[in-house]
Parts: structure tokens; sequence; C-alpha cells
């Protein structure tokens, strides 16, 4: 059996309540084969393994390590030629991008999440073209790049059935497109077909071919409520019941989908998802910017789990997520960072920042994101989202041994006054220079800025001279599609919102 003793300065072992955490001073963990045995005084552990290696980290803070409960790609959007459009007029201007090998793409955000701390990620893999085996070969893809370099990774396939440009009907989009654009555009659709039987039929091949793997897990992923049907949503459920697997869905991140969701309806999409009895613990809404009170109300009654995306939110001007409200209620809120961060990359410590500093409204009441708060959404929360739960997220025996170590010098230097408590200096200062060490179930997979099973270099050199290369003629007629697509698609949503509904739609009061 392998065993480990890591000691460092201080140790947050977990998130108490939003004002405090359970820290543990001058301690040290004891792990065996990457899961956690027990948390204590050195020399109380040496006892309880008199042969285990000790690692000491003296004047650094062990955390959790943390989740990014919201994911998507590696090369991000902005890279690959897209700028951050709104929301809806972004899925046409990304047609065009660049084909990357999956694995390639996978490893690339992989390098950036873990040297910010990141060891959990929640992948939804939004869309793929070429058939069930074509998908099934991508998604293995995207799970051994994972393994590969030895960060964990809840998986899903979202289901994306119908309404994949705009919110209606394709058929009845590309028939008013003139030309040829239409049967273009048909032609790009038809090869994205996937419906809710390969949907299962795929997360049950890839359950089956990641039984009794420690790094990969598979759950489920209603796209959106306009890419799924009412049908297709309760069988969702039911199969993520009968499996044991939560779900991630993309709520009410637009005023555009709250007005899809009127339409269709005559209700909120949350007040509609709750009639078809599919929200609870297992269920995740993701961004959830345009909720009303009611809304709210039926996620902390039913238990239902929010991811927060707050780049993602300001990027693509889809606006503020009512997160104080959400606090306020209980409801169990995770953190993700989407396609990319507000600086076009993946750090966690930055994301947290912006979590704690957008959402400080005007006043003096206690109601604002604290440090231990922001903490357990990046940590705890983001961990009962994904399919690994409470074997993640706190520094607990019977866990798995995910930790992230952070020089306080190099966060600190040159000066922190003892006043401010160890962790908000932590949460509010450090950079991912001073990420010295991640471990992930038990092994360092970075140390001092160096991966240790993956060079980086040599993959994004792989990746630079594949893209260094002449566009191939699928990538040059896509590359032409997207483009001719855009005014099209901008013409179609003109008007679709009235004047008196561009407002959030969250406002029982002023403090939003």
């Amino acid at each position: 059996m392998a065993e480990l003793i890591v000691q460092a300065k201080w140790i947050v072992l977990g998130v108490v309540d939003r004002h405090s955490v359970d820290i543990l001073e001058d301690g040290a963990i004891l792990q065996r084969d990457g899961i956690i045995v027990a948390t204590g005084a050195l020399a109380e552990l040496q006892k309880l393994a008199p042969t285990a290696e000790i690692r000491r980290f003296p004047h650094h803070m062990m955390l959790p390590g943390f989740v990014n409960s919201h994911h998507h790609v590696g090369l991000t959007p902005l890279q690959l030629g897209s700028p951050d459009h709104p929301l809806e007029m972004w899925f046409a201007s990304r047609i065009p991008a660049r084909s990357v090998d999956l694995y390639l793409d996978t490893l690339y955000s992989a390098f950036e999440m873990i040297a910010s701390g990141i060891t959990t990620v929640q992948h939804i893999h939004g869309w793929m073209r070429g058939g069930f085996d074509a998908i099934e070969g991508g998604a293995s893809k995207v799970l051994a790049a994972y393994r590969a370099i030895g960060m964990r990774a809840s998986y899903c396939f979202a289901l994306r059935e119908q309404n994949r440009m705009v919110y209606e009907d394709d058929a009845a989009f590309c028939a008013r497109l003139p030309g040829d654009l239409g049967s273009r555009l048909a032609a790009h659709l038809k090869a994205q077909v996937f419906d809710l039987d390969d949907n299962l039929k795929l997360f049950d091949r890839l359950t089956a071919a990641n039984a009794g793997q420690r790094l990969t897990r598979i759950q489920l992923a209603p796209a959106n409520l306009h890419w799924c049907s009412d049908d297709s949503l309760i069988a969702l459920a039911e199969k993520a019941e009968s499996a044991g697997v939560p779900m991630h869905m993309h709520v009410l991140e637009t005023a555009y989908q709250k007005e899809y969701a009127r339409r269709r309806s005559g209700k909120t999409a949350v007040r509609h998802l709750y009639d078809l009895g599919v929200l609870g613990p297992r269920m995740t809404m993701g961004h959830s910017v345009w909720v009303n009170e009611e809304d709210v109300e039926i996620a902390a009654e039913t238990g239902t789990c929010i991811c927060h995306n707050c780049s993602s939110n300001f990027r693509l001007r889809s606006g503020v997520a009512p997160l104080n409200h959400f606090a306020a209620r209980g409801v169990t809120v995770a953190m993700g960072l989407d396609e990319a961060g507000i600086n076009d990359d993946r750090d966690m410590l930055q994301e947290m920042r912006l979590v704690l500093r957008v959402h400080r409204t005007p006043g003096m009441e206690d109601d604002v994101p604290t440090c231990p708060q922001v903490l357990r959404m990046a940590t705890e929360h983001g961990a009962l989202t994904t399919a690994f739960g409470a074997s993640v997220g706190k520094l607990e025996a019977g866990r798995f041994f995910d930790a992230v170590l952070i020089d306080w010098n190099k966060a600190t230097y040159p000066y922190q006054d003892a006043d401010i408590p160890p962790l908000d200096a932590v949460i509010q200062r450090a950079k991912t220079q001073a990420v010295d060490t991640v471990f992930c179930d038990g092994e360092p997979i970075y140390e001092q800025g160096r991966f240790t099973k993956i060079d980086r270099d040599a993959v994004l050199a792989e990746i630079a001279g594949i893209l260094s290369g002449p566009r191939n003629a699928d990538e040059i007629a896509r590359h032409a599609l997207g483009h001719e697509l855009l005014p099209h698609v901008k013409r179609f949503y003109d008007g679709y919102l009235e004047r008196e509904r561009r407002v959030p739609f969250y406002q029982p009061s002023s403090r939003v």
C-alpha cells in the first residue's frame, strides 16, 4: 500500500459556514492509495504510518482541489476565431472553428485548469458530427486525456435534438434562408443528429467502459430546454434516477431563453421543469441568470443545484445571476468556468475573486459573498454537482486525496497583516504562480510549474503544428457557412424580446 503524509502550515479541511472554515494549523494528512486515512498532527500520523513518505510544505496553505463544474472545450472560441457575441449569435460564429484532435484539445484546457488548482472537471460535451461511432470515439479520447494527465472528469454528452441553430424548428429556419444557404445549414445540422436513443446508448457504453476507473465517471446532460422535448427531459431524469447519476442542464442563461420558455410553456423554464418532475438534487441548472423569485424557491425546496458561470455571463452579455438570493435561500451553488474565464483561460483562483467582487451590492447588510462561501462553491458544492459527489470537495477521512498547495510567501510577498484571516488573504491575493503542487488521487500531477505525467510543451507544439497549416476543404466550407449565416441569425432575434421583458427577471427588491 502506498502511504504518504503531507504536512502544511495551514490545511483547510472544509468550509463550516459562509464565515468560517475548518482549518488545521501546522497539521498533516495521511493518505493511503489515494484515500485520506486521517488528519492531525504530524507526530500522530507518523504513529499510524511509521514507514510513510513525508512531504513538508512549511509555508503553504493546503486546500481541497478545486472543482470546475461547467466546462466544454479546450482551445477557446476566441482562439478559434469566434468573438464574444451574445450567446444566440455565438453558435453561428463558432461554425468556422478549426478542427483539433479531441485528445490534444482536452489536454490544452486541462493544463490551465490544473495549474490553477482544479482537480475535478465536469466536462459537458456540446456537439460532434459523424454519427454514433465517431461520437463514442471522440468521447473516449476526452476521457483518455483526463486519465493521462491525472485529473478527474465527470463526463456527459449533452442531448441536443431540436432547435439547434435558433429558437425554432431547424427545418423552418433553414427554409427561410436565401439561395443555397438553407440547404448547406441543413446538411451541417443533419451531420450532428444524435437522438435520445443514441444519447442513452452512449451513456450506457461509456459507463461500462469506465467501470472501475477512479478518475473518470459518466453522467447525463439535457442540454437546454429549447434543445430537448418534454418526453426526452422526462426520460433522461428517469435514467439518471435508475443509474444513480447527476444531470447538468443549461437553464435561463439569457433573456432570449426566458422568452422562449414563455412562448413554449406559458411559464418560466424552472416552473416547467418542476411541473415535468425533473428537478431535485440530481439536477444542476447551469447559469440560471434569468430566474424569478418563485424559481429560486423551487430550486431551494427541491434541492436542485445551480452552477454559477460568472465570466461567461459577462463575456456573452447574458447578465448577472442573483447569487446572493441563491445563498440566502440555501441553494447549493457550484462554480464553472464554462468555455473560458475573463482572461480567456481557466483560472479558478481568478474566477473565485470575480465571483467574490461582482455580487458586492450596495449597503452594509451581511448578504454579499465571503471567501469561505466562494471556496465552498469551488470545492464541496461543485463536487456535489458531479458524479464524484461527496467523495471529493473536502479534506477528510474517506474522501479522495485531491488537494492544491499554495505558497504563502509567493502569494503575499512582501507583506500580509495577520489581522486578515489566512484563507481570505489566499483567496484574494494568490495567483497561479503561487500554486506549488497539485495532488489528485494521492499523486502529485503538478509540481512547481511542471506537469508530472504529460509533456506540456510537446502537446502545445503539436497543436501549433496542426493549426499552422491551411484549412482543409471541410473547414473552408464551414468558414463560409458561419459567416454567411450570422446576419440571418441576428435578424431572427430582432424583436424577439419585448422592451418590458429586457429587465432582469428576478426583481423581489432593488438589491439584485
